[in-house]
Order: C-alpha cells, then sequence, then structure tokens
C-alpha cells in the first residue's frame, strides 16, 4: 500500500484538529484539512435531518480528479454531511469519523470514539481517551523552548482549558484551584508553569498573573511549543477538569496527571467514565489526592488504531492504493 492521501473535515476546534490530525500523522498520511462550515439554518440541524448535498455547504469543499483523497477523517458534527457527500459521489474513498456521528453508523467504513462514550457497532473501533497530535518526540524537542523559565526547581504545569456546555470555569472556581496549587504545590518548593488554550478567558490568564508570585511563569497567548514544552519539563501537570483530549494530550508525556475538578453546570456522566477510566489506567488522580510519584505507560492511543485501521484498509479489496 502506497502512501495514503487524507481530506480532513473538521468545524476548525483545536480539539478536532488535534483528534483528526493525530489520526492522519498515525497513518502517515499526506493530508490537507478543510474547515467546513453549513449554511443557516442547516447548521442548526442533526445530521440525521440534513440533506446529503452541496446546497448546504457555506463553502466550496472540493478536489480534482487527481487530488481525489484515499480517505477522508471527519471529526465534529458539521463535518459528518460532507464525508457522506463525498463516498456517495466515490465509493473507493474509505471514510473515518471520529466521536459519534448522531447519525447511521454505517455511512461510513470507520468510526473511531472514546471508550467513555459508549458507542458500539461492528465499524466501530474504541479508545482509551482521545487520539491527538502530539507525540513523545515532539514533546522532547521543545524542552528547550521554556528551559530558561524552569530553572532549577521541581516543575508543576498548569494545563487550563476554559468555558463549555459543562463548566463555567468562574473566576472564583480558578481562584480556589490557583489556591489549591500554592498550598499543596508551591509550599512544597514547585515552580508553576502556566498554559493557557484557545478557550481560556483573558480574565483567567489575569488572575493567574494576579495569583502567583513571580518565581512562577505565566503564558499569556496560546503557544504550542510552551504547551509541548511545559510537559517536557515538569515533574507533574495539573489539567482542568473540561477538556478530555487536554488529558489526553497530556498522557502522552507519561508524567503524574492531577485533574482540577469544577462544579459541572449539567450532567457530565461522559466525563466521569472518562476519568473512572484514567484513574483505573493510573494515569489521573485529583488535585488534592497525596502528590507521590506514580508511573503508567504513556499513552499513544493514535498509533494504536492505525495499526487496526491499515488492516482494515488493506482487507478491501476494492481499494488500490
Amino acid at each position: 500500500m502506497g502512501k495514503l492521501r487524507a481530506l480532513l473535515l473538521t468545524e476548525g476546534m483545536h480539539g478536532m484538529i488535534s483528534q483528526s490530525e493525530g489520526m492522519a500523522k498515525a497513518l502517515k498520511a499526506e493530508f490537507i484539512h478543510k474547515t467546513v462550515n453549513i449554511k443557516f439554518p442547516w447548521k442548526l440541524i442533526p445530521p440525521k435531518l440534513t440533506p446529503i448535498s452541496s446546497i448546504i455547504f457555506k463553502d466550496k469543499i472540493y478536489f480534482s480528479e487527481n487530488q481525489t483523497p484515499d480517505i477522508i477523517i471527519s471529526c465534529g458534527r458539521k463535518s459528518v454531511i460532507p464525508s457522506i457527500f463525498f463516498k456517495k459521489h466515490n465509493k473507493k474513498i474509505f471514510t473515518i469519523h471520529i466521536q459519534d456521528p448522531k447519525i447511521n453508523l454505517e455511512k461510513f467504513d470507520l468510526v473511531v470514539a472514546p471508550e467513555h462514550d459508549g458507542l458500539k457497532g461492528e465499524n466501530v473501533i474504541n479508545t482509551k481517551g482521545a487520539i491527538h497530535y502530539i507525540t513523545k518526540s515532539e514533546i522532547e524537542n521543545a524542552r528547550p523552548y521554556l528551559l530558561n523559565k524552569a530553572g532549577d526547581s521541581k516543575i508543576i504545569s498548569l494545563i487550563l482549558g476554559g468555558p463549555n456546555k459543562y463548566y463555567d470555569f468562574s473566576e472564583k472556581q480558578l481562584s480556589k484551584i490557583f489556591s489549591d496549587i500554592k498550598d499543596i504545590f508551591i509550599s512544597n518548593g514547585f515552580k508553576v508553569i502556566v498554559i493557557p488554550s484557545i478557550r481560556t478567558p483573558k480574565k483567567i490568564i489575569n488572575l493567574a498573573l494576579k495569583e502567583f508570585d513571580s518565581n512562577s511563569h505565566v503564558v499569556q497567548t496560546v503557544d504550542k511549543q510552551a504547551y509541548l514544552s511545559s510537559f517536557a519539563l515538569s515533574d507533574k501537570i495539573i489539567v482542568t477538569c473540561d477538556s478530555t483530549s487536554m488529558i489526553s494530550e497530556a498522557a502522552t508525556s507519561g508524567k503524574p496527571i492531577f485533574v482540577a475538578h469544577m462544579k459541572a453546570k449539567k450532567n457530565n456522566y461522559r466525563f466521569k467514565r472518562f476519568f473512572k477510566l484514567f484513574k483505573e489506567m493510573r494515569i489521573i488522580k485529583d488535585l488534592g489526592d497525596d502528590i507521590n510519584n506514580w508511573t503508567y505507560d504513556n499513552l499513544n492511543e493514535a498509533d494504536r488504531i492505525a495499526k487496526l485501521i491499515n488492516i482494515k484498509i488493506e482487507s478491501k479489496q476494492k481499494w488500490n492504493f
């Protein structure tokens, strides 16, 4: 089988890009990424009720005959219809959807979904947590980036998410988390490196600057190299509970991970299943648990899943890659 050509379809959010690119890289595929924009009112309608037609696309998503992809990797609700649309017009394209598509699973060759989603089916492959594009080698290569900020101290990296439909990420809750970090880690000789994400409100970054002393380092912009470097330099990692993707990414490091919990706005049963699984795998503890070191095998689900997908692709006699 030659090198695969992949078209990645997402809504442009970091977590979706990370998952789709992580899958493409693990498959060693050449890929291009297209952000999907759906016209009103179709963008508000569930995929199962949306017409399989190009008329719903706000922007054209197309490829010439000599650029036709071997595979389409889609992630997110809005990417469901264009993936099915392209498959309808070219049966040879192998389609992979990441996450629950909320539509008949047989519309795709494969669906890759985290185990904590509870999705089952003959063409479903379950993952431990979220797949992503971060590798152990990328983490180590980024080590020097923040090295001058680390000094000789023990490092605790704090990875901040942001508000979503389950967590409001209030200043009150973050202030409590920052206070706990000072009591548990800074008082025990740790230096904190704070890494925001694209969803982190500016007011929370400002709060971190106010709460942590000058011996700490707060990165004030979204910076992938700082993110990776913090994993390499840290002795331990804290990740806010709002993102299973960021916790999964942190697990690539093999470092002890603490989850900083916040009160949920609504039933967060999927998050609870995820936390239970990762605790059973000895990857995470809750912030406030004992800080003694522990070990686990660093998580690399993308590579594991890619091997299974390659077997599926090779078994399709009609694919002539």
